[in-house]
Order: C-alpha cells, then sequence, then structure tokens
C-alpha cells in the first residue's frame, strides 16, 4: 500500500545492540517515524484499532525514494533487524530503530517493493532466531516461513450495491442460511486431483453452486496462513496473511467480490483462542512470553499442544480486535465466526485440579478475556454496523447474544450446540426407540430464544470417526435418505438461522477429509440428486416465507400445536411471521409408518401443502396432502388441541409437511 511517510515525530533514538562490536551501533540516525506520538500512545493503551495501517511492511515514499518500511513490536529484544533477498538474509545490514519507550522497532529500507521476502532477525537474551511478521500481509506457502510485502489496496472492488445493500440488513429478521466450505477440499482440479483450486477458480464454481442451492452466506473456514493444513486452518501463524495455498490476497478479495456481486455473504472464521507453537510464529517472540502467558497455567492448551493469548496486555488485545477490523476493512466480509469461545471464557477449561489459577475473586471465569470479547464486539458493531460476530461457544454461558450493554458479550448470534446434540442424539436412534427420547426434541424450544442462535450441522459432526450424516442415519437405503431429508426439514423450520457443512446437502458417505475433494461423483444417482433437491427447496421457502425467518429469535414465531405425540413420533408446530395472518404449520412424523390424524388451528379457511420432504422430487414415496393433485384442505369447526379449528391431516413416512393457509 502505497503511502507518503509521515515526517513529524521522529525518534532519534537507535537500536540497541548486545555488544559494541555490532554493526547496528554505528548506523546513522533514525529517519522520521511512521509513527506519530498519537499512534504510540493508541498502542501502548492498546486502543488503536487499525494499527495494521502502521504496523507491519507498507510500501512508501521517503523524500521521492521508494521502498518499504517495517514496524514490529518486539519490546524485550536486545536488537531487531530486517533480513531477506534484498540484504542476502544478513542480519547485520539492515538494523531497525527501537522507538523508545514503546517497543515498536522501525526501519525504511529503500529500494525495495511489493514480493519482496522478509523475515525480522530478533536478538534476545535466549538468542538469534527468525521470526515471520505478525502483521505481514502475506506469506511464503507452507512449509516455507518467509513474510511477503504485498500490496493490499490495487485491487478495484466492484461491489458497491452490496455494501450500500448491507447498510439495510437487519440479521435479527432477515433469512441467513450458510453452506460452511473448507477450501481446500470442497472440490479439487480434475487435472490435479493432490491440487487445491485457487481463489478464483474456486470463486466462479462456489458462487454457482452457493446460488444454485440459494444459501444466503458462505462461512470459510479459517483462511489465515497456518503452518498444518491437518489444522484445518485453526491454527495460526499468519493473522493478517491470507493463507497462499490458493492464491494472493488479491486473488481471495476477488472470491469475496464475486460472492457480493451475486448476492451472497461472506463469512469467515477467526481464531482468537490460541496459536501454534511454531518458532517462526508468535510464540516468544522477542524471547520473552509476549503475546502469550508465562505460566502454562494459564497459557497453555495442553489438549491441542497451543498457547493462549495474553488477554490482560493491551497490545496484545489491539493485535487481535484491530485483525478482526482488518477482516472488515480490507476484504469487504460480512461476519466472522469467533472459534472455541469456551476455552476462553473458563480458566480451567479442560484443565484438572491444579493445573489453573482462580481469578482474582477466585472464581474460574477468565476476567480478561470476558473484557477482551466485549471490547471486540463493540468495536466491530461500531465500526461496521449490521455485520455478523458469531461464537462458537459450547456452555451455558448467559449473554453470549445480547449486547454488553444489557451485560452480554455483545456476540450477534451463537452456534446452538445443544440442540446439535440433542437432535443427531435423536436421528442416529432406530425409529422404533425414538419414542423412548421425545424429549430430545422437544427441550429445544424450552431455551430456544434465550440466545440468537445458529443451527449448526458442520464440520465438526462429520470428522473423528461419527462419518457424514448419511452414516449416521438409520436404516435401509431409502430410509437414511428419507431420515437426511427428514432432519434438514426439521432444522429449517426449527427457530433460528441455519448452517450445513459442505457435501451433507448432496449425502457425502464418506467422513469428511482436509486432503480429499467431496464425492460429487455421487450426483450421478438420482437419491442423491434428489436430496439436493430438497435441501434447495428447503432454502428458496426459508426466503420466501416471512414465517421461517422473520421471527427467528423471538417466542412469538413459535407455537406448539401438538408436542406431546410420543407414542407415535410426531410433531406439529406452527411458524409465524410479523404479520399474525401470515403462518405455516409444520407436521413431522419420526417413523417409517404413515400417520393420519386430526390437528388444531387457530385460523378457518383453505390450506395447502406447499412442502413435503416426502415428495418423488426428492425421492419420496409420493404421499402426502395433495401432493400430486394440489386440492386444498379445509379447516373444519371441529375443535383440537385447544383450538377452535382443525384439519384432518396425513404425515408422511420418515418426513416433514409444511402447510399453509391461502384464504
Amino acid at each position: 500500500m502505497t503511502t507518503k511517510k509521515n515526517d513529524v515525530n521522529a525518534d532519534k533514538s537507535s537500536s540497541v545492540p548486545p555488544d559494541k562490536s555490532d554493526k547496528a551501533e554505528a548506523s546513522p540516525p533514525a529517519a522520521p517515524s511512521f509513527l506519530t506520538d498519537f499512534d504510540r500512545y493508541l498502542l501502548g493503551e492498546g486502543n488503536h484499532w487499525r494499527s495494521y495501517e502502521k504496523l507491519g511492511a507498507h510500501i512508501c515514499e521517503v523524500d521521492g525514494v521508494k521502498g518499504v518500511n517495517f514496524i514490529v513490536w518486539a519490546p524485550n529484544a536486545q536488537a531487531v533487524s530486517v533480513v531477506g533477498d534484498f540484504n542476502g538474509w544478513n542480519p547485520e545490514v539492515s538494523p531497525m530503530y527501537n522507538r523508545i519507550p514503546s517497543g515498536f522497532w522501525e526501519l525504511f529500507v529503500p529500494g525495495i517493493g511489493e514480493w519482496e521476502k522478509y523475515k525480522y532477525c530478533i536478538r534476545s537474551f535466549e538468542g538469534v532466531i527468525e521470526k515471520s511478521d505478525p502483521v505481514g500481509f502475506y506469506a511464503e506457502m507452507p512449509p516455507h516461513t518467509a513474510s511477503v510485502v504485498y500490496d493490499l489496496d490495487k485491487y478495484k472492488w466492484q461491489d458497491e450495491a452490496w455494501m450500500k445493500s448491507r447498510e439495510q440488513f437487519d440479521w435479527m429478521s432477515d433469512p441467513i442460511s450458510v453452506y460452511e466450505v473448507h477450501l481446500g477440499s470442497w472440490r479439487r482440479p480434475g487435472d490435479k486431483p493432490d491440487g487445491w483450486l485457487t481463489y478464483k477458480d474456486t470463486a466462479r464454481e462456489l458462487v454457482a453452486y452457493v446460488k444454485e442451492m440459494g444459501y444466503t452466506h458462505v462461512e470459510l473456514m479459517p483462511v489465515a496462513e497456518h503452518p498444518l493444513s491437518q489444522s484445518w486452518g485453526y491454527q495460526v501463524i499468519g493473522y493478517f496473511s491470507i493463507t497462499a495455498r490458493y492464491g494472493t490476497p488479491d486473488e481471495f478479495m476477488y472470491l469475496v467480490d464475486l460472492c457480493h456481486q451475486n448476492g451472497i455473504g461472506v463469512i469467515v472464521d477467526w481464531v482468537p483462542a490460541h496459536f501454534p507453537r511454531d518458532g517462526h510464529g508468535l510464540r516468544r517472540f522477542d524471547g520473552t512470553a509476549l503475546y502469550e502467558h508465562e505460566d502454562p497455567r494459564l497459557g497453555e492448551h495442553r489438549d491441542w499442544g497451543t498457547l493462549i493469548f495474553n488477554y490482560g496486555r493491551n497490545e496484545v488485545r489491539n493485535f487481535l480486535i484491530s485483525n478482526a477490523i482488518f477482516l472488515f476493512d480490507k476484504y469487504h466480509v460480512d461476519g466472522i465466526r469467533v472459534d472455541a469461545v469456551a476455552s476462553m471464557l473458563y480458566l480451567d477449561y479442560s484443565r484438572s485440579e491444579g493445573e489453573w489459577i482462580p481469578n482474582e475473586f477466585g472464581g474460574r471465569e477468565n476476567i480478561k478475556a470476558i473484557e477482551f470479547l466485549k471490547l471486540m464486539n463493540e468495536q466491530v458493531h461500531l465500526q461496521f454496523p449490521n455485520v455478523l460476530t458469531i461464537a462458537e461457544e459450547s456452555t451455558s454461558w448467559p449473554g453470549v447474544s445480547r449486547p454488553t450493554y444489557c451485560g452480554g458479550l455483545g456476540f450477534s448470534m451463537k452456534w446452538n450446540m445443544g440442540w446439535m446434540n440433542d437432535t443427531l442424539r435423536y436421528m442416529r436412534h432406530d425409529p422404533v426407540h425414538r419414542k423412548y427420547h421425545h424429549d430430545e426434541l422437544t427441550f429445544s424450544l424450552i431455551y430456544a430464544f434465550h440466545e440468537n442462535f445458529v443451527l449448526p450441522i458442520s464440520h465438526d459432526e462429520v470428522v473423528h470417526g461419527k462419518g457424514a450424516v448419511m452414516h449416521q442415519m438409520p436404516g435401509d437405503l431409502w430410509q437414511k435418505f428419507a431420515n437426511a431429508r427428514l432432519l434438514y426439514s426439521y432444522m429449517w423450520t426449527h427457530p433460528g438461522k441455519k448452517l450445513l457443512f459442505m457435501g451433507n446437502d448432496f449425502g457425502q458417505w464418506n467422513e469428511w477429509d482436509f486432503d480429499e475433494s467431496l464425492q460429487w461423483h455421487l450426483l450421478q444417482w438420482e437419491s442423491h440428486q434428489g436430496l439436493k433437491r430438497c435441501v434447495a427447496a428447503l432454502n428458496k421457502m426459508y426466503v420466501n416465507e416471512p414465517a421461517l425467518h422473520e421471527y427467528d429469535f423471538d417466542g412469538r414465531g413459535f407455537e406448539w400445536i401438538d408436542c406431546r405425540n410420543w407414542e407415535l413420533s410426531t410433531f406439529a408446530y406452527v411458524r409465524k411471521a410479523r404479520n399474525w395472518e401470515d403462518f405455516l404449520l409444520v407436521l413431522c412424523n419420526f417413523t417409517p409408518v404413515p400417520r393420519s390424524m386430526r390437528v388444531g388451528i387457530f385460523k378457518k379457511g383453505l390450506y395447502k401443502e406447499i412442502f413435503s420432504s416426502d415428495s418423488p422430487e426428492y425421492g419420496g414415496s409420493n404421499t402426502g396432502n395433495g401432493i400430486t393433485n394440489g386440492e386444498g384442505i379445509y379447516a373444519e369447526e371441529i375443535p383440537s388441541h385447544g383450538h377452535p379449528y382443525s384439519l384432518n391431516l396425513y404425515f408422511p413416512p420418515l418426513a416433514v409437511s409444511v402447510i399453509k393457509p391461502v384464504r
């Protein structure tokens, strides 16, 4: 990003070498600093929300000379230098200046520009080590570890219409149906099954698929640079660097841009809970526990082999919040899904007695992490209204998706892990046994409106021996597909926004493997095509029917008609829109036995079935309430289920039917 270097508040302090023989001592006086006094004040205070505009490597011009300005935070280093191809990786050639007392080191290197590889050579009391740039905008393809100078401002965005429309986006009442994607395994190039599609190639194919299926958003598993592909991106090294596995930052911008031009929102997974121990990363960055805690009882996730950020340190808090702002600012993303929030909230998370330190009040809550999350959410929503922050939080912590001024953490939404676990557990039961587990489905409505919930069937549910969703469904082949259609139809008609991991929508058989493409060849079979058409129809109905999305987070949008018929494993409920006359009656039959019964309703008139997962178009048995002839059903003045009217309805086997009043 080309810029003029600031020429005020020059700091003439020089680097401090460990001995007088070091060439850094003989270096000329420091050039005018890129950092103003106000920058240093905000950085020290932890409130420089766009610190990436100053830190890292920036292409600029000083006194008519083009070059790159480098700034890195290493307060406990004895000396720091920039090394790269431009100086033969010699740490004595380009010593940096220590901007005392802030601890930020700076150097302008003339005559270099974009694509230069570089690292910081840091001399500490522990020795000398080369580190990647914590605020580097690009990096070499792993396993190589150098940072790369990159200009993020040259891309020409074409999503003005989307960005303008986002100002009117009401995520509380608008439909949100998310397609979760791992870019490395969504689809592989035909001529290189062991390779990856580029961001650009993925953009064209992914946008077409998402539009066909009717999802409103895509969620990309972490795209920040990470050393180990097996981590799926959840062990981040370069928080400001889009992974080079699939292309350049500009090409990733193209992916986001194309999504926006086609009316698709983009959410990215963000991982502020922990980071890996790799030597070129943040671990003991300046020879001390700079980003992490010194005490392993506070600073280690032993289960994951990772380190925990020190959220109480101003500069660390600033680093992370600035990174969140960066994603919205430079990459135009529409939301972040924050990974592993539960591990941040509790000091004793996955720890035994004696392996953790209580807070100052003797409790298990991580007060500094809580303050960090609140501040992050406040700043993101203040600077980018109507974007999403979504918590993956698996405990009963209250108010995760409530505003901070109400005592909440300030997230827009929270993944409903309880609904996911209970529902999948119920679906794994053989239908003959489901009547003994009726409460596993009814329980979710007790707390469904305590938070702004997303209903997730994510990558975590199809790995580590669990098998794909299709594999988890009981019964013969027909019943497996019927159960999958039933599961998704129940999910799409249940209150809450939706998230489905790739492959599940067309019936992937194999457990997800990050190193292989999805089983797209299965779509040659009509059963898989039918399931895919069913999910597309659910998305279309979800978007088109206000009753299914306007009150996703409000109890006024849901009413049980019959939740007590455990003996037959059937359910009937109503979803309501803001217009009280706009509602849908949902019938669920979780057994393969067709049922006919009278269902109470509060409005007389003509009703029609607008969806049935048992439709032959989806691979069903072609039964239901007027599937073939489209005839309506009149509500009769026969009381039932506490209502003055009722309908004599058919419950297809292992299916969901959606009934709508037409007059």
